[in-house]
């Protein structure tokens, strides 16, 4: 099933300036790996070494943090669209 991922402005350089970027995934996780077997410099900003999500990175599935549905392991359903958002710090 195919899944839109929505790519935020500092990661478009690493999916030569596309937006958005159509996977096929059945999990969150399932479609992160698509994301990132397309654009491998993608791999080191979204996960950690030991394939943890990066904790500066939010991930939404149809505007519901997937941190309170069921994580890396959220289903996916044809049509859900996924948005990446970087944590902003600042004071």
């Amino acid at each position: 099933m195919s899944i839109e991922i929505l790519i935020p402005t500092v990661f478009r350089p690493a999916t030569a300036g596309a937006d958005t970027v159509a996977v096929e995934g059945a999990t969150v996780a399932d479609a992160l790996a698509g994301l990132c077997a397309r654009h491998e410099t993608l791999q080191g900003r979204l996960f950690r070494e030991q394939g943890k999500l990066n904790r500066f990175i939010n991930i939404y599935r149809n505007d519901e943090d997937i941190r309170y549905l069921g994580g890396l392991e959220t289903p996916l359903n044809a049509g859900d669209r996924l948005s990446l958002v970087p944590a902003v710090a600042g004071g």
